[in-house]
């Protein structure tokens, strides 16, 4: 029932068919309390973007006002800020997604987490920097794509792990570390915050 969120033919400028999604999503979410996404990129996509496609929606509204990305929701709506010691002694690298960060504000909430469930958050200086996946921007200018990305991992610090809320700057980060021989796990914040949580 569920489907994709509209996003892809979103940004390629497809807004009828982004609006034929997202009218089916608030349809299959229209009773839900809360909707949360494992995925800053999606849920940035149905609570803001959404109201670009169905400007002055009631139903449109009341879904952007009850959607949020797993980490906020956790923290912010639960009050939730340790899930269990399951990551003690982990070195963690953090990849703030640009839509999580910058569109839902989405910055201390997956840190908090990691932290409490005893992980190190490594200091890497490139954390907050676009990846260069950007969805069909990795498509339309793949020399610049891949340059960021290159020049992200060019400064990531040696982890247990790399996370993020976004599996697409995860795949392209992935991507990019195999062609230069880089073993590190990869793995989305939500899988993490599982480890913790089942020690």
């Amino acid at each position: 029932e569920q489907t994709c969120c509209g996003q892809p033919a979103f940004n390629a400028g497809h807004r009828n068919e982004a609006r034929h999604l997202a009218q089916r999503t608030l349809g299959i979410f229209q009773d839900a309390e809360y909707v949360v996404l494992p995925s800053g990129s999606c849920a940035s996509m149905v609570k803001n973007h959404y109201l670009e496609l169905l400007p002055g929606d009631g139903e449109a509204l009341g879904l952007s006002e009850k959607t949020y990305e797993l980490s906020q929701f956790l923290v912010r709506v639960l009050g939730v800020t340790e899930l269990g010691k399951g990551l003690k002694g982990k070195k963690i690298a953090y990849h703030h997604g640009c839509h999580a960060l910058r569109e839902l504000g989405v910055k201390e909430e997956p840190l908090l987490l990691l932290k409490n469930s005893g992980a190190e958050i490594l200091p890497w200086e490139a954390a907050e920097e676009c990846c260069g996946f950007g969805g069909l921007f990795s498509v339309k200018l793949p020399e610049v794509s891949l340059a960021m990305a290159d020049r992200k991992i060019s400064t990531l610090p040696k982890a247990d792990a790399l996370t993020s809320t976004d599996a697409g700057c995860l795949l392209h980060l992935t991507g990019r570390m195999g062609k230069q021989g880089r073993n590190m796990r990869v793995v989305p914040l939500a899988t993490l915050l599982w480890e913790a949580y089942a020690g």
